[in-house]
């Protein structure tokens, strides 16, 4: 009997392994269910607030020990009593890190942002580079630690990334899952980082799945969930900012200062923009003329940083200190107007100088900032007309970081999430509404959609753009013994004349050869060095444009589903 009572629950062991064993064999070779794929999104959504909550904490003991400071978010104003090469010395130091590690640990010697994420949502089935993303995380937290003028929700939603990437690759995902589980880690980790679950369901949706399929929605909004529980775990329910009073809205009088607004923080938004990218182009001049290696450069950033911040510490880090007393309405229009530029200017020298960290936080700064400026101007014009220069901040805020992310409805949600001030909803769209429209026909979107733009990857044009770069020759040319094959003597005879693609190459290049040379097939051969081209057989134009279908269909019925 004792025997008997030993082995049952040995046995009972075993049957649950094994039944572990065998769903997850089942989910890698069927996929999951419904009800299996919410409770690996709650994980996703776990998993991926608590590296968000460890990467702020992370950020906040590192600044706590270079600085000195028990509150990191007073940090600006104690760097007031610093002494100067102390403040100057930290961010030199910091890009010297920085460039070690994205210089070791990344092939190119960059940090990956939410545009890389956008990029493996579309072209690589969700999944991100783990070692490069994690080198990235780690490169963005001493950015940010020592003197860095950038945001922390770049780096935490590709760090989450890298989490839905670990799982995709267990259960051996299709792409449709893939990207799903991506969007569950990315909405975890927005709501993690800014205690905000309806905007980060919504940002994972509108930036970087880039689709509100149904399927889709409701293990996103568990992570978004799971991810926020994480974060009023450890900070409780409040608000990242606070307000003074609730902001009131002279309605019919006042609505068309808001939408002038809208224009001024778009044209702010592409400014800021341009600025981040002319910057990066002059950055990498300039290494090119002087042979600056690679891994000093981030140093140098740091440098022109740290001299800055003598004179203005409000650029160190993300700025949520100046953002709150522009939202409190605690600067003159002068302080407003400068540290708006500044912010600007750092932001650039930060991205230029490929130290880490995101665009959101610097957007919401110099949002902040700049409507707070044009409120201190209205509500002196128009004294009698005007409610408080503070709602114009807090419009101003939404608009510029809208216009810069190309996020509209996820920005104007995350500001009412951030503040706690709901009763100014219809300022706040006004003005995101019209900094979005000036801004996205002014650039490429967004911020991100023009880095990949940039990058030669046609995202914002739709998916009849990028698709092309999805299928490669190998996939759908003709062999030679095929039905309707190209004959041999008229593909030597393109080859001779150089008309010819390789299996690896992309229908994105071979589409305009037809067109160019007005062929129905091209022919597909491997080059090797003193050898004939090996002629694999030919690409016709009907096959290209069938399998280009296909991918067409497939994307379609994914974001209608």
């Amino acid at each position: 009997m004792n025997n008997e009572n030993v082995t049952y629950p040995r046995k009972l062991l075993v049957d649950i392994r094994q039944g572990l064993v065998e769903t997850l064999d089942l989910m890698r070779r069927r996929g999951p269910s419904q009800v299996q794929f919410w409770f690996i999104a709650l994980m996703i959504g776990v998993a991926s607030g608590v590296a968000a909550l460890f990467f702020r904490k992370g950020i906040n003991w590192l600044q706590s020990t270079i600085y000195g400071t028990d509150d990191v978010r007073q940090l600006h104003s104690y760097l007031d009593g610093l002494p100067w090469y102390w403040v100057l010395l930290v961010p030199i130091l910091g890009g010297l890190v920085v460039g070690v590690i994205l210089n070791w640990f990344t092939p190119d010697g960059q940090v990956r942002s939410v545009a890389d994420v956008i990029e493996g949502a579309a072209l690589n089935d969700g999944r991100m580079e783990k070692r490069a993303g994690l080198a990235s995380a780690a490169a963005s937290m001493v950015t940010l630690s020592t003197g860095g003028s950038t945001g922390r929700e770049g780096p935490v939603v590709h760090l989450a990334g890298v989490i839905s990437t670990w799982v995709s690759n267990r259960l051996h995902a299709d792409g449709i899952t893939g990207r799903d589980l991506l969007g569950c880690a990315v909405a975890a980790a927005v709501s993690a980082s800014f205690n905000a679950p309806i905007a980060g369901a919504l940002f994972a949706l509108e930036v970087v799945l880039r689709h509100f399929a149904v399927h889709a929605f409701a293990p996103i909004v568990i992570a978004a969930a799971a991810g926020t529980v994480i974060n009023r775990l450890e900070f409780g329910g409040v608000t990242e900012f606070s307000l003074v009073a609730e902001g009131v809205l002279s309605f019919y009088v006042e609505l068309p200062a808001f939408l002038l607004l809208g224009l001024v923080c778009g044209v702010v938004a592409v400014l800021m923009m341009r600025a981040i990218f002319m910057a990066d182009d002059f950055g990498t001049w300039v290494q090119g003329r002087i042979g600056l290696p690679p891994v000093f450069r981030p140093m140098v950033a740091g440098a022109m940083l740290g001299g800055m911040a003598i004179v203005f510490p409000h650029i160190i880090g993300v700025g949520y200190e100046t953002t709150s007393a522009a939202l409190t309405g605690e600067l003159l229009i002068w302080q407003g107007i400068v540290y708006a530029f500044i912010k600007v200017v750092a932001v650039a020298i930060t991205t230029a100088g490929r130290m880490g960290g995101g665009m959101f936080s610097p957007a919401l700064m110099v949002g902040a900032l700049t409507g707070l400026s044009f409120g201190l101007i209205a509500t002196a014009v128009f004294p009698t007309v005007s409610g408080t220069a503070t709602l114009y901040a807090l419009a101003g805020m939404g608009g510029v970081a809208a216009a810069v992310l190309g996020a509209p409805i996820s920005t104007t949600l995350i500001v009412f999430e951030l503040t706690g001030d709901w009763q100014t909803g219809l300022a706040v769209m006004v003005t995101v509404s019209l900094s979005t429209a000036i801004a996205s026909r002014l650039v490429d979107h967004s911020y991100f959609l023009t880095i990949l733009e940039r990058r030669g990857i046609h995202l914002a044009a739709g998916p009849q753009a990028y698709l092309l770069s999805t299928v490669r020759v190998h996939q759908c040319y003709r062999a030679p013994d095929a039905p309707r094959a190209a004959s041999e003597e008229a593909c030597k005879e393109l080859i001779q004349k150089g008309i010819y693609v390789t299996p690896n190459e992309t229908l994105e290049k071979v589409m305009p050869l037809f067109d160019q040379h007005n062929l129905i097939f091209i022919p597909v051969v491997t080059l090797r060095e003193d050898q004939p081209p090996e002629v694999h057989g030919a690409m016709f134009q009907v096959d290209a444009l069938r399998a280009f279908n296909k991918k067409l269909a497939a994307t379609a019925a994914e974001e209608h589903s």
